[in-house]
């Protein structure tokens, strides 16, 4: 059974910064892309990063670029999500999903966590 559990999230005041993380489990993910994405209250998900396991290739909605960072780590099968100078409107609950190829859709993505809410304070 594949699974996806994400944590890290929290209640931080804007400016601050967290890293999510988003452990993998019950398959080989070593072809598959992994992405985050985001949803806020009333929104549509939307996409925020993914990262390629194989070779780390990464990709970034343009409104994070230079403020988020993807990452993941190979032996303990984990991604994470560096995010900084965070704003009120980065308040969403943030999610992990394993897919096969890269897609700014949610609809490609395969696997799912159950995601991690990140509130930010102004």
């Amino acid at each position: 059974q594949v699974m996806l559990v994400e944590s890290g999230g929290g209640l931080v005041q804007a400016g601050g910064s967290l890293r999510l993380s988003c452990a993998a489990s019950g398959r080989t993910f070593s072809s598959y892309v992994m992405g985050w994405f985001r949803q806020a209250p009333g929104k549509e998900r939307e996409f925020v990063a993914a990262i390629r396991w194989s070779g780390g290739s990464t990709y970034y909605a343009d409104s994070v670029k230079g403020r988020f960072t993807i990452s993941r780590d190979n032996a303990k099968n984990t991604v994470y999500l560096q995010i900084n100078s965070l704003k009120p409107e980065n308040t969403a609950v943030y999610y992990c999903a394993a897919g096969p190829r890269v897609a700014a859709t949610a609809a490609e993505y395969d696997y799912w966590g159950q995601g991690t809410q990140v509130t930010v304070s102004s």
